[in-house]
């Protein structure tokens, strides 16, 4: 009669193969937690994009817009963005001597939290009289 030897991992081989598992779970456990809060400050610097352009195009669809400043918050996806608007008259030497007149700069800066600090982006256009000669 033969007897048969089983063949097995032994305890210690167990054990140390789980410690590999963990520490690589770990590893991974913290990539996906980056990740997530990368795709969360993506999202709100589009959030503060789409607000930024449809702030300037609010103050286009004015016409001419006035000289100033407006401000305002929004709330979007239970964050708030802070914007303001700043149209401003554009006066140079070059623009004179060119006999350009009647040029306006819309400035757009949105600002909101992340994190423990604060973000903002600014856009900008030019506008100028259609009125012009």
């Amino acid at each position: 009669m033969k007897t048969r030897k089983w063949k097995a991992f032994t305890l210690v081989e167990v054990i140390v193969a789980l410690v590999i598992v963990s520490i690589s779970l770990l590893g991974l456990i913290r990539l996906h937690l980056i990740s997530i809060s990368m795709a969360d400050a993506a999202e709100m610097t589009s959030q503060a994009v789409l607000l930024a352009e449809e702030k300037i195009a609010e103050t286009m669809a004015l016409g001419y817009p006035k000289e100033g400043t407006t401000s305002g918050t929004v709330e979007k996806n239970a964050h708030s963005l802070h914007w303001q608007t700043e149209v401003t008259g554009l006066q140079s030497p070059q623009l004179v001597e060119a006999d350009i007149t009647g040029l306006r700069k819309i400035c757009v800066e949105v600002g909101w939290k992340q994190g423990s600090g604060s973000k903002s982006l600014q856009m900008s256009t030019y506008v100028a009289d259609r009125r012009l000669p």
